[in-house]
C-alpha cells in the first residue's frame, strides 16, 4: 500500500511478454511519482522517465548535466509507486563503457524494466535539436555490449537509441540500427524520424521491437497510436507532454493570480482535493493509523 506490491522482476517479465506479443505499448512520460500513478490509473501500459524532463525539473537544459545518482534516485521514486513497467532515458550511459555498465546495474536496482542508451557524443543534447554529433559505429556498439554484459536480470530491456537520422540521414540510421541489434540491443529507438515511411523502413530492417518518440515541437510529426501500430511500432513514448501541459497550466494560473488576485476562474481546471487524496490512497493508510484518515470531504 505504501509502494507497489509487484516485484521488479515480475514487472520486467510481464513487460517482455507483452512486447513479444507484438502489441503496441503506450508509455507517457512521468515528471514525478504522482504523475506515474495517474498514468497507471488512466490505463496505460507503461511509464517513461525522460532525461529532458528530469533536467528541466532541476532547472537545467538537456545537455548531459544530470548525474547517474540523480536519475537513479528519481527512477526509484517513480518505480516504487506504480505497478507498471518503467523505461528510462540513460542518455549516453553517463560516461565510457564501464560507466555504462554501472548505469545498467544502478537502474536495475532502482526497479526499472529497462533503459535506452544513445550514440551521441558526450556531452549530448536534446534529440530534436540541430547540431548533434554521433560517435563512430564501434563506440556505439561498445556501449550496447557493455550494457548487455552488465545486466544481471536477463529480462531487463536494453534499448539502443540512435540519433544518426538527423546527422547522416535515414539510410545511415537503418545501418546503425542493424549494427546495434547485432551488438545485443533488445529494441531500437531511432530518434527524430520524420515520416511513417521512415518508421516502416526501420521496421523492415530489424527484427526487434521498435520505439517511437512522439514529442511535441520536434522533428517528427505527431502520429497517432493507430498510425504507428500500422507501421509496426511496438512502444510509443510521449516524454515531455505531461510536464508541458502542467507547466502551461501553471503559467496561465500565475498570470490570472497576478491579474485578478484569485484563482476562482481556474477551479474547474484543477485536480480536486478528493481526487488527489484518492490517487495517493489517503484512506488506505487508515489501516496503519486511524488518525490519518478520519475525515470526509464535502461534496461540491
Amino acid at each position: 500500500m505504501l509502494y507497489t506490491t509487484r516485484t521488479h522482476t515480475d514487472k520486467r517479465r510481464s513487460f517482455r511478454e507483452r512486447l513479444a506479443s507484438g502489441e503496441l505499448l503506450r508509455m507517457p512520460g512521468a515528471f514525478n511519482p504522482l504523475s506515474a500513478r495517474l498514468i497507471e490509473r488512466r490505463g496505460f501500459e507503461g511509464v517513461y522517465v525522460s532525461g529532458a524532463v528530469l533536467s528541466a525539473d532541476l532547472g537545467l537544459p538537456d545537455i548531459g548535466l544530470t548525474t547517474l545518482t540523480e536519475v537513479a534516485h528519481r527512477t526509484r521514486q517513480i518505480t516504487r509507486v506504480t505497478d507498471l513497467p518503467t523505461l528510462a532515458d540513460a542518455d549516453t550511459g553517463f560516461g565510457e563503457p564501464m560507466n555504462v555498465a554501472r548505469t545498467v546495474q544502478e537502474f536495475e536496482d532502482s526497479g526499472l524494466a529497462g533503459l535506452h542508451i544513445e550514440d551521441q557524443v558526450n556531452p549530448k543534447r536534446c534529440g530534436h535539436l540541430d547540431g548533434k554529433q554521433v560517435v563512430d559505429a564501434e563506440t556505439a556498439a561498445q556501449r550496447i555490449r557493455a550494457a548487455c554484459d552488465a545486466r544481471r536480470d536477463p529480462d531487463f530491456l536494453i534499448v539502443a537509441r540512435t540519433d544518426v537520422r538527423a546527422v547522416e540521414g535515414v539510410d545511415a540510421a537503418i545501418e546503425r540500427a542493424r549494427l546495434l541489434v547485432d551488438a545485443g540491443a533488445d529494441a531500437v529507438f531511432p530518434e527524430a524520424l520524420r515520416t511513417l515511411e521512415e518508421f516502416s523502413r526501420v521496421r523492415a530492417a530489424i527484427d526487434v521491437p521498435l520505439l517511437a518518440n512522439m514529442t511535441e515541437f520536434g522533428k517528427s510529426d505527431l502520429f497517432t497510436v493507430d498510425q504507428l501500430r500500422d507501421v509496426g511500432v511496438n512502444i510509443v513514448i510521449w516524454p515531455v507532454s505531461l510536464l508541458r501541459m502542467a507547466m502551461g497550466a501553471a503559467e496561465r494560473g500565475l498570470t490570472t493570480l497576478l491579474d485578478q488576485g484569485a484563482l476562482t476562474d481556474h477551479l474547474d481546471e484543477m485536480q480536486h482535493r478528493r481526487d488527489l487524496y484518492d490517487l495517493v490512497n489517503y484512506e488506505g493508510y487508515n489501516r496503519f493509523d486511524s488518525s490519518v484518515h478520519n475525515f470526509r470531504l464535502e461534496e461540491d
